[in-house]
């Protein structure tokens, strides 16, 4: 095995916690992974893996290698892009994260319009929780994500190239309109994770209440969950247009709220040549509502 595919056996190893399944995602034989791990051990002298029970888990120094090897892997991967997007950028790919409400509110019409003008461009995305998608481009495993303002620790690394208003309302059946008290209602809250949950919990902090609260798996579970009259929810006004017109939803009068949190676009420093033609198609593109982040914004 070649040190690339070594350290993606690693990789696979600690996220699925077996050579087994590593073995599995890599399609190749479990003898071959566990070569793959002792040879990585024997390079650098220090034991990186160990047996636990019928499976295996990394020692304290494998998982600090495997953060490192992560980032060896997804600046290999950026530079492969990056080198073939140079010479032929419609002809490029583009790695994309984007958090879960993006992923259902953003990204379809966003890459639908890019796609139809630029269709050699090879679009790989992941949908995913806040606390994952950004940790995948301070990784180098994505060029570009779609998400709420980066992380205090990630702003200097990265450049946010355009941005999207978004809202943040409180909304319920029209029942529940009249003499709405926050501390009374059951509120809907998404997965863990989630950013749009991280903002609610401060809320119901500043407000300083501490009502009935029910967990739900994603987005749209929360949305259909407050239709069918569970509870309330904060969620993004773009979210639930269609049920804000048809009268399903109301906005509920919430100390604090509306919130604004704008969507961000947020690249690398130096993004391959084929996601600049992806944020240069957003900020022209009118209708499709993002602006072009100046270069002072972006040093601030």
């Amino acid at each position: 095995m070649t040190t690339n595919a070594r350290l993606r056996a690693l990789v696979e190893v600690a996220d699925t916690g077996s050579v087994r399944g590593a073995a599995e995602r890599l399609v190749v034989s479990e003898s071959s992974i566990s070569s793959a791990l002792r040879a990585l051990s024997n390079d650098i002298g220090i034991t990186l893996v160990d047996r636990h029970g019928r499976g295996v888990r990394l020692t304290p120094a494998g998982l600090r290698y495997v953060e490192y090897a992560r980032r060896i892997l997804g600046l290999h991967d950026e530079a492969i892009v990056a080198a073939r997007g140079e010479a032929d950028p419609e002809n490029g790919s583009i790695r994309l994260a984007a958090v879960t409400s993006a992923g259902e509110l953003l990204i379809p019409a966003a890459l639908a319009s890019f796609r139809e003008e630029h269709p050699g461009v090879v679009l790989h995305v992941e949908v995913a929780a806040r606390n994952a998608v950004w940790p995948m481009l301070s990784r180098h495993e994505v060029d570009l994500v779609f998400a709420g303002r980066p992380p205090e620790d990630l702003r200097t690394k990265v450049r946010v190239r355009a941005v999207s208003p978004n809202t943040l309302i409180v909304v319920g059946r029209p029942d529940l309109a009249d003499g709405f008290i926050p501390a009374s209602a059951t509120w809907l809250q998404r997965e863990p994770g989630s950013g749009t949950r991280s903002t609610l919990m401060t809320l119901l902090d500043d407000l300083d209440v501490v009502p009935p609260q029910l967990v739900l798996g994603s987005h749209g579970a929360v949305v259909a969950a407050a239709v069918a009259g569970l509870g309330v929810t904060l969620v993004s006004r773009q979210a639930v247009r269609r049920e804000l017109e048809t009268g399903t939803l109301v906005a509920l009068p919430v100390p604090g709220t509306p919130i604004k949190r704008p969507w961000h676009v947020v690249s690398q420093p130096t993004p391959p040549m084929a996601t600049e033609l992806l944020i240069r198609h957003l900020v022209s593109h009118r209708e499709l509502g993002w602006r072009q982040v100046s270069a002072v914004r972006r040093a601030s």
